[in-house]
């Protein structure tokens, strides 16, 4: 590894301070840093010493062989965004809550990277999805996601209806207070406090959970994830929206048709060679604890 972007928060003095530390580290090593525009003045520095290039966000995934964010779940998933179908590896520091995409410790970060500089590491490649709304037969916008697209009412909203078809098969309608399409990624994020289930990452599907279903009948279920997933919006006069990743939004309005299938690409985070995915869930999440 000869170019490594780092991207963090710079609203965050901690994150930008331990960017800076990590800069020096990485620049003695003969590395290569792609940084984006702002941190360098936020480090006090007037000029950008030899090997670190300051570019704006949008580049960085071009131009490194691997990216470091340093943050919680949140920006890794804007990130996985920027990533796109580059296929770069992201390797995530956790600084924020809960990280449970942003494995590896802060404790850790300079061992692990020891090892990925020197090409020693594997990574977990994770499935992203394309989502499209689609209006009157025509597109009206578009997104890629790692974690979920979530359909759901406004507030003051009664139940929707939802109208599913799975390759254009008929499924069901859903009559809740909306719906779940997920990653194996995000289904430890909204999709389980939902009640829908723990799914290993590597598993190649796609996680349709009702919110709150009318009919008790109505459970998650599990799709292969080579289908194009159709959900048609089917109530009228409600405030209804799409949300993706929790991080961008749509207006849906009535009839509108929120279409899902497998993106191009996949998101490879780097694993910590310390903990495994069972381990994490453990720690993490409590999972099994009495």
């Amino acid at each position: 590894m000869k170019r490594i972007g780092i991207i963090t928060k710079q609203n965050k003095p901690e994150a930008v301070a331990i960017a800076g530390r990590l800069m020096g580290w990485l620049r003695e090593k003969g590395v290569e840093v792609y940084i984006e525009e702002g941190i360098e003045k936020l480090l006090g520095q007037n000029r950008t010493p030899l090997f670190l290039n300051a570019v704006k966000k949008e580049e960085i995934p071009s131009r490194a062989e691997m990216i470091i964010v340093l943050g919680g779940d949140g920006t890794l998933l804007s990130v996985a965004r920027l990533v796109g179908s580059l296929e770069v590896p992201i390797l995530g520091v956790n600084l924020g809550g809960l990280g449970f995409l942003t494995e590896i410790t802060l404790e850790e970060l300079y061992r692990v990277l020891e090892r990925v500089i020197q090409g020693d590491f594997t990574t977990d490649e994770r499935v992203v999805l394309h989502t499209s709304v689609i209006r009157r037969e025509e597109r009206m916008a578009e997104f890629t996601v790692l974690n979920d697209a979530v359909i759901n009412k406004g507030a003051l909203a009664r139940i929707i209806d939802l109208e599913m078809t799975i390759n254009g098969e008929y499924l069901t309608t859903f009559k809740s207070d909306g719906l779940i399409l997920s990653t194996p990624t995000g289904s430890t994020a909204y999709n389980l406090s939902a009640g829908g289930p723990i799914v290993y990452p590597s598993l190649h599907c796609i996680i349709i959970t009702p919110i709150c279903p009318h009919t008790l009948t109505n459970r998650p279920i599990m799709i292969p994830d080579d289908v194009e997933v159709r959900a048609l919006l089917k109530s009228r006069q409600q405030e209804v929206y799409l949300t993706l990743d929790g991080q961008q939004g749509f207006v849906l309005e009535y009839e509108d048709v929120v279409e899902v299938k497998k993106a191009e690409g996949r998101i490879l985070l780097i694993k910590s060679p310390y903990r495994h995915y069972f381990e994490v869930l453990r720690e993490k999440l409590k999972w099994g604890e009495r």
